[in-house]
């Protein structure tokens, strides 16, 4: 019960009989703020994690690169969400994209307001990774319509070239699903 002789009257709930309280049991991390006037839920950036990428968690070449990614990234910089999770959804609707997006380009969040996708996004998490691999973050030089170009050619084509697999590929690497902010989401569907 909260001493109300205490407290100016702005401060307390306004229900003193029920307390409130800024904390729960549940964690609300990554949870979309629903606001009563608009349909779809509004993201708060504050509470997605930084320096995420959201790939393609079924093509054989994807899952091949984030396993690159996660053997060089000694210090945990980058983590990883596979795009087929809910995890994904409020990375998404803050960057304004959808799931075909994601499926065409690959999506790195590095913050609030800061995205990249196709080879920009790759480029920006190789800037991440110790010398010398951070030292291919050098190829922005080349025009962003080359370089996108070639990206989209390849995409195109992962699933022909590369495979893919009716589940997200992470679940054979247990050992990777520790930098995966969707690791619940994903063992709990097994």
């Amino acid at each position: 019960m909260i001493q109300t002789r205490f407290f100016p009257k702005w401060l307390l709930p306004r229900n003193p009989s029920k307390p409130t309280s800024s904390f729960s049991s549940k964690s609300h991390f990554n949870q979309p703020i629903i606001s009563p006037s608009s349909p779809s839920p509004i993201v708060n950036p504050i509470l997605l994690q930084p320096r995420v990428v959201v790939y393609d968690g079924v093509c054989h070449l994807c899952h091949q690169g984030v396993k690159w990614v996660f053997k060089l990234d000694k210090h945990r910089k980058i983590k990883f969400c596979c795009l087929q999770s809910e995890t994904a959804e409020p990375y998404l609707s803050l960057c304004g994209l959808n799931g075909d997006d994601v499926l065409r380009r690959f999506l790195f969040v590095e913050g609030p307001g800061v995205f990249h996708q196709g080879s920009n996004a790759a480029l920006r998490v190789v800037s991440y990774l110790p010398f010398p691999y951070s030292a291919l973050s050098g190829f922005r030089v080349f025009p962003t319509t080359i370089r996108d170009s070639v990206y989209d050619y390849v995409a195109k084509r992962r699933y022909e070239w590369f495979g893919k697999e009716n589940d997200c590929l992470v679940l054979g690497e247990k050992e990777m699903l520790e930098r995966f902010i969707d690791r619940d989401e994903i063992l709990g569907q097994f």
